[in-house]
């Protein structure tokens, strides 16, 4: 009598999730990131000779030579495990579309906000990476050469709300499914969420301006 080989469910509901806990560690990992990343490019802000005393510092300890490459490395893991559940058919695109309206449900707009902004991130942040990591050192100089380019400017200022939006929303996304924010602390934490978002697109915008206008 031939016996059945084929794969559990909770075998593979144990492989989904520990994928859904590396896409977590992944994502939370970026989310500081980017919260570091901003803090510390918008110090140009301050004075361009501060943001050139960080980027000389990673730069000297190879921070940036190895971390870059890692961080990009973890971006493309964190966009594989997060694809799996992001609708590529147009049909299933349809459906969710239909259900979001129907439901009218704010933390599922969230997530087609997040599913739509990884989208843009993908492309644009590769391109950024991948500049900024065949032009080092970095300075603020060469960041600002490259923000007084028209299309470089629009590039910025279309990948930055898409970044803090994600970002965001990620944060508040893993703080609920994870549990660690309980239903009735999430109405609070909403308000964090969009706290953070506001205050990091005005640094953003802040920086940018502070780069076109450097020099002239």
């Amino acid at each position: 009598m031939m016996k059945n080989h084929t794969t559990s469910v909770p075998g593979l509901s144990r492989v989904d999730a520990g994928l859904d806990w590396l896409q977590m560690l992944t994502g939370a990992g970026l989310i500081l990131f980017m919260w570091c990343h901003m803090l510390l490019v918008s110090s140009v802000v301050i004075s361009p000779s501060i943001m050139n005393a960080i980027a000389h510092f990673f730069e000297v300890t190879y921070m940036a030579q190895v971390g870059g490459p890692i961080i990009f490395l973890t971006f493309l893991v964190h966009f594989v495990l997060a694809a799996r559940k992001i609708p590529f058919r147009v049909e299933d695109q349809s459906t969710i579309w239909q259900h979001a309206k129907m439901l009218k449900h704010r933390d599922t707009w969230l997530w087609i906000v997040q599913a739509g902004t990884a989208m843009i991130i993908l492309i644009l942040g590769a391109i950024h990476m991948w500049v900024v990591l065949n032009d080092l050192p970095i300075t603020a100089m060469k960041s600002a050469a490259r923000m007084q380019q028209f299309w470089w400017f629009v590039f910025y200022m279309l990948l930055l709300p898409c970044v803090e939006l994600h970002v965001s929303v990620g944060f508040y996304r893993i703080a609920v499914k994870w549990g660690f924010i309980k239903s009735d602390k999430r109405k609070g934490f909403k308000k964090l969420e969009s706290t953070l978002f506001t205050m990091f697109m005005v640094i953003g915008i802040a920086t940018l301006i502070r780069f076109v206008t450097l020099g002239q």
